[in-house]
């Protein structure tokens, strides 16, 4: 279809880590968005006995289910691909081999039906989907917070992003998910542990603030989670309350560490953005927290921001999000060719997309 249609319809495929992920999402003339399906299957029981996400595993998994899914997503929708205008693919970052079987798959689509394909950065359709849930505008906050990201970007429009912090070594679910795995819990940990946590006594362990004296915006976890491991090895045998004890004291460490951050990211962008009301989107399935969920809507409350956190299955890994991003490159005239590459590594700030496109590309 032309450019300045009435709607656009596109097919957006997820699969950097352990979900194959498919859907449908259209927007219309005015700018309205409607997801007509969305369909993701877990990896949950093939990695559960190995205690996190095994590449190899999950990579043969998708190629094993990816065009059922995309089926599943159409028939869903009640569409073909000759009712589509493109489809997008996440392109990295992510395990490779799950990234290549996505990207691959798209392009196979895309060249069979001859439809246009759109290479999204998978932190773009994070960044982007509050547009689709909430319509809202640029610019924003965006603190994400995942099992493989912990970042606040400054979302200014669409490929307009600028990182105001990140994590130098493990993201805050991943933290989460090391320490339930090291007592024990099983998968998935984050919820473990906070289920473990509302038992125990937050002030038994006192656990190190990485960065905290700091100003810039940066996250560190290793430590945190180093200092958990002693305190158990210390304690061991573990009791039942001793385990609760540890994620309490664990989850009390992290809701200081991210008040501490989340301050001086509003307070930044209120300073920048002087004439905007703060926009604050939380992204990532660690905003499923309850106990981080209300410690962010109390701070945004107290810095009179607006809050938008996604529905719960619009933040963790899905294909309506990479739809969505894809859909917003879509009517800006972005296109890409069949030798776009997929990048394990891939930072959503231009200015250090450079480096990503030097031997990142696989």
């Amino acid at each position: 279809m032309p450019m300045g249609q009435a709607t656009t319809t596109i097919l957006g495929l997820e699969t950097s880590c352990d979900e194959t992920a498919a859907a449908v999402v259209q927007r219309d003339a005015q700018g309205g968005a409607k997801i007509l399906s969305n369909i993701v299957r877990s990896q949950f029981d093939e990695h559960k006995a190995f205690g996190g996400v095994v590449p190899e595993i999950a990579a043969r998994s998708h190629v094993q289910y990816m065009d059922h899914i995309v089926a599943q997503a159409l028939d869903a929708a009640e569409l073909g691909f000759d009712d589509l205008d493109g489809i997008a693919a996440t392109a990295g970052p992510g395990l490779i081999g799950g990234v290549l079987v996505g990207l691959t798959s798209a392009k196979a689509m895309a060249y069979a039906h001859d439809l246009p394909l759109l290479a999204i950065n998978h932190l773009e359709g994070h960044a982007l989907t509050p547009r689709l849930t909430d319509g809202l505008e640029f610019p924003y906050l965006l603190l994400l917070v995942s099992g493989g990201h912990s970042q606040f970007v400054l979302v200014k429009g669409v490929g307009d992003y600028e990182r105001w912090g990140s994590t130098i070594d493990d993201a805050l679910g991943e933290a989460f998910d090391k320490v339930a795995k090291m007592l024990g819990l099983g998968m998935p940990g984050g919820p473990q542990v906070e289920q473990w946590a509302q038992k125990g006594d937050p002030k038994r362990f006192v656990f190190p603030k990485p960065l905290l004296k700091e100003k810039r915006l940066d996250f560190s976890f290793s430590g945190l989670k180093t200092a958990v491991r002693l305190a158990a090895e210390k304690e061991a045998p573990l009791s039942d309350q001793d385990v609760a004890d540890i994620c309490a004291s664990f989850q009390a460490t992290i809701l200081k560490i991210l008040d501490n951050r989340c301050r001086l990211a509003l307070a930044r962008f209120q300073a920048e953005f002087s004439e905007h009301q703060p926009r604050f989107v939380v992204a990532g399935g660690v905003a499923a927290n309850k106990a981080i969920g209300q410690l962010l809507k109390d701070l945004a409350v107290e810095y009179d921001a607006e809050m938008v956190v996604p529905p719960i299955k619009l933040c963790t890994d899905n294909g309506a999000m990479i739809a969505w991003a894809g859909i917003e490159r879509f009517n800006l005239g972005e296109r890409d060719g069949p030798d776009f590459q997929a990048r394990p590594r891939w930072p959503l700030d231009d200015a250090d997309m450079a480096l990503a496109t030097k031997g990142d590309a696989v």
